[in-house]
């Protein structure tokens, strides 16, 4: 995950020295202040209590932020200018907090649920779609998944619902298909978690 420096589109800052004097909003504030530090420049940090990405230009004239595609930042009219800090999530526990089986076990869980909201989701959604049940097996054919695609019933017996979970890569040029062979109602959705 990388937190970074960012500033409103149209922003007559370019590069983190303009922002001399500056009002800058984050949840990062310590390490706010220290890179600024390092590269000398004097600016006002202030702590954000979430949305932080909507507080430009109004509120702040730039932000530092988590992302780690920057989809949310474009979308907001906002552009980085600068990386502050590249960071990996650890979950550390004590060797005695181990030895006890039910600790253990919740550490164990916490760990199911990180792994499944940080890497195995990378790269990768969701598809729904549906498709009438005598084309299913073309559609089936082509469709990639973790395992198999899920095929559920719909309110008209002619009709299912199939969903997968597939690289995001491929969906550009697999949703033309899927509609060729018959599938309608094609919906793409981002992951929150993958447990394999």
């Amino acid at each position: 995950m990388r937190w970074v420096l960012a500033v409103p589109e149209d922003s007559k800052y370019k590069k983190p020295e303009d922002l001399e004097g500056a009002r800058i909003s984050t949840e990062l504030v310590r390490a706010t202040e220290e890179y600024f530090k390092k590269i000398n420049v004097n600016v006002n940090v202030e702590f954000s209590w979430g949305a932080t990405e909507v507080k430009p230009p109004d509120l702040a004239d730039a932000i530092v932020e988590a992302t780690e595609t920057g989809s949310t930042l474009r979308a907001n009219h906002l552009r980085i200018i600068d990386t502050v800090l590249e960071s990996n999530p650890q979950l550390i526990a004590n060797n005695r907090a181990l030895e006890d089986t039910d600790k253990r076990t919740k550490i164990e869980n916490i760990a199911l649920l990180l792994r499944g909201g940080h890497g195995s989701k990378r790269g990768r959604v969701g598809l729904m779609l549906n498709i009438e049940k005598d084309k299913l097996d073309t559609i089936l054919s082509a469709l990639p998944a973790l395992q198999k695609p899920t095929v559920s019933a719909l309110s008209d017996d002619k009709w299912v619902a199939v969903s997968t979970v597939l690289e995001e890569r491929a969906v550009r040029e697999l949703i033309p298909k899927l509609r060729a062979a018959g599938g309608r109602g094609i919906v793409e959705y981002p992951l929150n978690k993958i447990v394999l």
